[in-house]
């Protein structure tokens, strides 16, 4: 497998795009050490890989009958499944490692998050709540890195996870707005299916909007200056734009839209939360 071929397997621009959710998490906890960075990078590159490849090689049936997946390596045989197994087990042991390489604590939950990142593509076959699971796996990323900075628990990571808990919720769920009908038709779950599109849009804002809340909460609790609250004035202003895009009638052009606004969100806080250390 060449490298082109590799990165479109995993996406990597959505590892990149989710790096900053673990960089938040040591930044919050204080700015850990070079080291720090250097092993919660790895951990997290590992984890976006086994996810991703998991994906891929779990739903490759499902991909070959969805007209916009089937272009996807798999369903095209441009790549063997068991060679993504395999990217996938590497991945996990290097996930293992580098959790190890962090500190006590991140070893042991190295492994519950390979179960995660595991059993998320079986969720949408039998619950609606998936959009919600893979809030969660996406959560374990600035937990992650809170973790690895201190090495013990505080409600701090708890209420970074609940942030990108609900904006990724928030997030697939107009994503799935585009696979509605389709997911009907292979008796798939998501909340469009089971609630219908206005619903499902509403349930999104909501998301957004506790998102918020839990940034608002998290700043408070760590005393956050100025440079972090005008990043979180800079994130309303994309969610909003975001909710009016998921309300308009021509999904496919608003999700790609939705996306390209979503990937400065990230990026965005990340900023306001390294100026405001490094200010301190």
């Amino acid at each position: 497998m060449d490298f082109k071929t590799f990165s479109k397997l995993i996406m990597i621009e959505q590892t990149l795009f989710a790096l900053p959710f673990a960089y938040i998490g040591i930044l919050f906890a204080g700015g850990g050490t070079f080291t720090t960075w250097i092993w919660a990078t790895l951990a997290l590159f590992a984890a976006r890989t086994a996810g991703m490849s998991f994906n891929r090689v779990i739903d490759a049936r499902i991909d070959a009958k969805n007209p916009r997946t089937q272009d996807r390596q798999i369903p095209k045989g441009e790549v063997k499944p068991y060679i993504v197994w395999l990217l996938a087990i590497l991945s996990c042991l290097l996930l293992v490692f580098s959790s190890y390489m962090l500190n006590t604590l991140c070893y042991y939950l190295s492994f519950p998050a390979i179960f995660l990142l595991f059993s998320y593509s079986f969720f949408k076959r039998f619950s609606s709540s998936v959009h919600f699971y893979l809030g969660a796996v996406e959560a374990a990323a600035p937990m992650g890195g809170y973790l690895a900075a201190t090495g013990h628990f505080t409600i701090v990571p708890f209420i970074l996870g609940i942030v990108i808990l609900t904006w990724i919720a928030g997030l697939d769920i107009v994503y799935s707005l585009q696979d509605m009908d389709f997911d009907k038709k292979e008796k798939l779950h998501s909340i469009p299916v089971k609630y219908g599109r206005k619903k499902a849009i509403k349930i999104s804002t909501i998301c957004y909007m506790s998102c918020l809340a839990a940034l608002i909460i998290a700043g408070l609790l760590v005393d956050m200056g100025k440079p972090y609250w005008i990043s979180i004035i800079g994130i309303l202003l994309i969610f909003t734009y975001q909710q009016i895009l998921a309300r308009q009638n021509d999904t496919p052009v608003a999700v790609k839209k939705f996306f390209k606004a979503n990937m400065l969100i990230s990026p965005l806080l990340f900023a306001g939360a390294l100026i405001d250390l490094l200010a301190r």
